[in-house]
């Protein structure tokens, strides 16, 4: 996935509590948070090796606009990383708690 064009990222105090909930409100979304809350920085292919590109494309444009990830082109390569300090700044514990109740059963 090569990035031809220049990606845009919200400034922290710009995101929005309901645009981030709605990120992780996807399951394919919240996978791939999963895994970069986990590894840190990693390029796509590691983190969403299975789903189809025009999938891949939407899931992580839709990520990265609500200010949950950042996209860094590097090379041939696409780097990701979850925006952790910004998100956690903007809104204390969301990200524990979201990442805590994934793949639970909660009433």
């Amino acid at each position: 996935m090569a990035a031809t064009t220049e990606l845009t990222h919200p400034r922290t105090d710009r995101i929005d509590l309901v645009e981030v909930l709605a990120a992780l409100g996807h399951p394919a979304r919240l996978e791939i948070v999963r895994k970069l809350a986990a590894a840190g920085e990693s390029y796509c292919g590691e983190v969403v090796p299975d789903l189809p590109r025009s999938s891949v494309t939407h899931h992580l444009k839709t990520l990265r606009e609500s200010g949950v990830i950042t996209q860094r082109p590097g090379g041939r390569k696409l780097y990701l990383a979850l925006r952790r300090e910004d998100l956690d700044a903007r809104f204390p514990g969301l990200l524990e708690l979201v990442l805590g109740l994934a793949g639970r059963d909660v009433p």
